[in-house]
């Protein structure tokens, strides 16, 4: 037989000690034969306040803890009967294993993905750029351009206003 990830339910907020039992359960019942890693799926978030970047982990399924295991009636056993866990995913009592590209898309996403950005300013926001060759200046933000990271600033520059590009590491509120 051979080894596939499983899709476990947890308890919500219990997806780390559900890993941390289910490893010591391994040990200690000598699975380490049938279940294999234990994944709990997390992706970095970036998070931009007044031009600083802070990184959280968040878990992108909360509520889900991934085991990749030999389904035997043994190990379904283990995994089942750790604290913490309300079952399986899959229909009715048989657990579906994930299909390989779902399970290595999640484990690309984990680790070899950019970061995910979350900026918490809005159209219309008065700014002021804070490096660069416009720093300095004052604007209001046009548009958010996500997918680039970047803002665009309405800046009053001669007399008229003039679009700017600009990374949000850039830009502050004003105060």
């Amino acid at each position: 037989m051979d080894k596939q990830w499983y899709v476990v339910h947890t308890y919500s907020g219990y997806e780390n000690k559900v890993k941390a039992n289910l490893e010591k359960r391994i040990e200690s019942m000598n699975m380490e034969d049938k279940i294999f890693r234990i994944l709990v799926p997390m992706e970095d978030e970036v998070e931009i306040k007044n031009g600083k970047k802070k990184i959280s982990k968040k878990k992108v399924f909360p509520g889900y803890v991934l085991v990749e295991m030999i389904m035997t009636d043994d190990s379904w056993y283990v995994v089942r009967n750790t604290p913490g866990v309300t079952g399986f995913v899959g229909s009715g009592s048989k657990p579906i294993p994930l299909n390989d590209a779902e399970a290595a898309q999640i484990i690309k996403q984990m680790g070899l993905e950019e970061p995910r950005a979350r900026y918490d300013y809005n159209t219309g926001e008065i700014i002021r750029v804070i490096s660069g060759p416009f720093e300095g200046f004052e604007g209001h933000i046009e548009e958010l351009l996500l997918d680039k990271e970047k803002v665009r600033v309405m800046i009053s520059m001669f007399g008229r206003e003039t679009p700017v590009e600009l990374d949000f590491t850039q830009i502050a509120r004003l105060d």
